[in-house]
């Protein structure tokens, strides 16, 4: 492609307080230079003109001059005007009266300038790297238009680069992210309402989502319903799709989701006839499908599945009794080889399949009716399928009549090895019952490390508990396997100590790093840390949220294991003088926004309400960049239907994060958790400890402290000083105003999480705090109350007993 109409095709998006205006017209007599000059859409929204991407001394759209020939084409000259170096070179039926615009959509259009305003060329028709709101991507058969967005070399060159993102009308129709001709990462087919391969697509008020797939065209587009937000998805260098939106307030942009980003994603990663499952127990995230087994089981056994999987020796296919298995919650298989027929629903398509001796497999075509829409049969491998745990769509697997028996027989044997623990518990909960009856008649006998079925029952519900007994998705490790992966518990893999126990790193043998908690057999408070988080562990799934891959229950130990994640706690850095100067503002205002937007997952997107209780800076993990992720949720409430709010005589929680009416009535809702935000959103900005010393001030804390500079107008005052001028003075004021808002006595006028996360996304008029409560206590040692005297560690559990009034 000529590199010169490759960089006219660059749209970009300026912030325009720092350009020289034009108008948003190119005419005869009108063009723009590279004197820092852009083209401006009527709505102040895009700009085009010239600039140096990355750390390039090179003018892009820049040493030439844009303007309109006699002809009416729009060209870019050479600086004299006279060499035209492009042109849209298209036929302008004997007029000249033409003008090229940049409109609020970001596409620049070449327009008859006249009545009928028709558009004779725009950009939108020749993709770059980004894909904007009201931008298509796919191809029309009857014009021959083929839309493909394709990544940069590198950031300092804009020329074509190894990735391009692109529709797939083979079969049922699918995007593809291809490296050079080899596919990356595939979207799954459209199932109604989403690509099956994009769980975090949903239809809501921010995007409305369309796929058109006729005869003579296939494409889809996903539009802004509100014209003031501007996303993209951009195709990078790095081989990786993201859909971002612009931050005017933050001026960066905020990432809803990117792919691929776990080894799942990639295409093809389990090979033929192999599922990937990311959530699966033990080595290998690679499993063959009902009735297939390894090709190399060697290479299978150290983690090479590019050969995949075959038919196991020795099954006949057909007319032998053969039936199918449902695989459910499934980024199904690729289905540009796959037939497709709409006419027929789900029980039709599994007939059609069963008289097809070639019929692999079948799906629903489109699966969001819930009434089973259309046919997929695949009749070749199956490749790049994929485990969710609760997205995705079901997929049936032709097996012969011997492995549906085998699988009807394993599915009673993993019934009765899942209940086991959870029977377990809940007869080691009924002994301690029992025991407590007697205790109280005076017949009493001490028993030591046995669940309280009572105390259960209060804290989470009998519907949970059954919820707990029914719950197959937790995966479960054998003991041998964990001892061995961290080195039999050595001391030279733990990580950190807590009051329910230890933790400690462990490598599996495919290379996956994990963090195992232990819990002590003495601590009552990590018994019941666990049982909670057995009833949570299948029913939470967010990017903000540590996730839990598994447990071990086996003889007297009881552990939890997490993903893994390098950069420990939050604590860890913030309050580390050596250590806090590595996150700047534009770090902290994204740890800040990631933990809002977990918390707001718990009290309203969830499966279940969910009230942490216990949120504080050593309960907020980071990964290797710096992302936040909120743990523990021993300490967690879960509510169902329309409650908000409970009460407890036993409260549990962390000494200067806890809400007045929680810390001295027993009374939480989601406001406490609320008010734990604030306390941890201003410890971020002042890289102090709530309870922190502050020798010239009248307050007890912090807290305190940061409204009595507030009321004085001198808040920035009290900003960590290694944030050097990292940060826009506005951006701080505004979070340490949201930090007091959270952080107010009065619990009905502290705002909802719902609230908080847009009140950070976007530019909007604050109300005025009023005073936030105090402790009247001042811890000076250690703002913490732990039953163990634990030292802090990445899994800190910590827990006050305190009798509400």
């Amino acid at each position: 492609m000529n590199p010169v109409l490759w960089l006219l095709k660059i749209l970009l998006i300026f912030f325009l307080s720092h350009l020289s205006f034009s108008s948003d017209t190119i005419t005869q007599h009108h063009f723009i230079k590279d004197n820092d000059e852009v083209m401006v859409s009527s709505g102040n929204i895009f700009a085009l003109g010239f600039f140096s991407p990355g750390s390039s001394s090179n003018r892009y759209v820049g040493i030439w001059v844009f303007s309109i020939d006699r002809r009416g084409n729009l060209v870019l000259f050479q600086t004299n005007q006279t060499l035209p170096v492009w042109s849209t070179n298209i036929s302008l039926a004997g007029t000249s009266n033409c003008i090229a615009q940049v409109l609020d959509s970001g596409n620049l259009v070449l327009i008859r300038n006249d009545t009928t305003k028709a558009v004779l060329w725009q950009s939108f028709d020749h993709p770059t790297n980004n894909w904007l709101s009201f931008q298509k991507i796919g191809l029309n058969l009857r014009t021959g238009l083929n839309l493909i967005y394709t990544s940069w070399k590198s950031t300092d060159d804009p020329g074509v680069g190894n990735y391009s993102f692109r529709m797939n009308p083979n079969g049922s129709p699918q995007m593809f992210l291809y490296k050079g001709s080899t596919p990356w990462w595939r979207s799954g087919p459209w199932t109604g309402q989403r690509w099956s391969g994009i769980p975090q697509m949903t239809q809501n008020f921010i995007f409305k989502d369309t796929f058109v797939n006729t005869g003579y065209e296939v494409s889809f587009s996903s539009d802004v319903r509100n014209s003031s937000i501007i996303s993209r998805t951009l195709a990078k260098e790095t081989g990786v799709l993201q859909r971002e939106s612009w931050n005017n307030e933050a001026q960066r942009w905020i990432v809803f989701y990117s792919a691929p980003t776990e080894l799942c994603d990639f295409y093809g990663h389990c090979g033929p006839n192999g599922y990937c499952n990311p959530y699966l127990a033990g080595a290998f995230e690679c499993t063959c499908f009902p009735g297939f087994q390894p090709k190399s089981p060697e290479g299978w056994f150290i983690g090479d599945w590019t050969g995949g999987c075959v038919r196991k020796r020795g099954i006949s296919m057909c007319g032998n009794g053969e039936g199918f298995v449902k695989f459910p919650h499934a980024k199904v298989p690729d289905t540009s080889a796959a037939v497709v027929n709409m006419s027929i629903g789900l029980k039709q398509c599994k007939e059609k399949c069963l008289r097809n001796c070639s019929c692999m497999a079948y799906a629903s075509a489109n699966s969001e009716t819930g009434r089973g829409i259309g046919c997929l049969t695949w009749h070749g491998d199956l490749m790049d399928a994929r485990k969710y745990t609760y997205t995705g769509q079901d997929l049936y697997i032709r097996v012969d009549k011997n492995e549906i028996g085998l699988l009807h027989n394993r599915g009673v044997l993993a019934i009765i090895i899942v209940s086991l623990p959870v029977v377990f518990l809940i007869l080691m909960a009924l002994s301690r019952c029992f025991l407590r009856r007697q205790r109280r008649a005076g017949r009493a006998r001490k028993s030591k490390n046995i669940f309280s079925f009572t105390s259960f029952k209060d804290s989470l519900g009998e519907k949970e508990i059954d919820e707990s007994r029914r719950n197959g998705d937790l995966p479960y490790f054998d003991l041998g396997t964990i001892a061995a992966t961290t080195n039999n518990f050595s001391s030279d893999n733990k990580l950190g100590q807590g009051g329910f126990g230890h933790v400690y790193k462990g490598v599996l043998l495919n290379g996956k790093e994990i963090a195992v908690k232990r819990l002590s057999n003495s601590s009552s408070q990590g018994l019941q840390e666990f049982k909670n988080e057995i009833v949570l562990i299948a029913k939470l799934q967010h990017r903000n949220l540590v996730r839990i891959l598994g447990c071990c229950v086996e003889g007297e130990e009881k552990m939890l294991i997490y993903e893994f994640l390098p950069n420990k706690s939050l604590d860890f850095i913030i309050f580390d003088d050596s250590k806090r100067s590595l996150l700047d503002w534009k770090k902290r205002l994204e740890i800040i926004c990631g933990i809002a937007r977990g918390m707001l997952y718990l009290h309203h997107d969830s499966r279940l309400r969910v009230i942490h209780r216990d949120l504080k800076a050593s309960n907020v993990l980071l990964d290797d960049a710096m992302n936040p992720k909120i743990s523990d949720f021993g300490m967690a409430r879960i509510f169902g239907g329309d409650q908000m709010e409970g009460d407890t005589r036993r409260v549990v929680g962390t000494y200067g994060y806890m809400s007045p009416e929680y810390a001295m009535h027993g009374h939480f809702s989601m406001k406490s958790d609320v008010y734990s935000f604030g306390v941890l959103l201003l410890e971020i900005i002042t890289g102090k400890k709530n309870s922190s010393y502050f020798p010239n001030s009248p307050s007890l804390n912090m807290v305190g402290h940061v409204w009595e500079l507030w009321k004085e107008d001198k808040a920035m005052e009290v900003v960590d000083s290694s944030l050097a001028d990292s940060y826009s003075t506005d951006d701080i004021l505004k979070c340490i105003q949201i930090g007091l808002l959270c952080v107010q006595e009065c619990a009905t006028n502290r705002p909802t999480m719902l609230a908080v996360v847009f009140m950070l996304s976007n530019e909007t008029t604050l109300p005025s705090p009023e005073q936030p409560a105090f402790i009247a206590k001042q811890i000076h040692k250690s703002d913490e109350i732990s039953i163990s005297g634990g030292t802090k560690s990445i899994n800190e559990v910590t827990v006050t007993m305190i009798e509400a009034r």
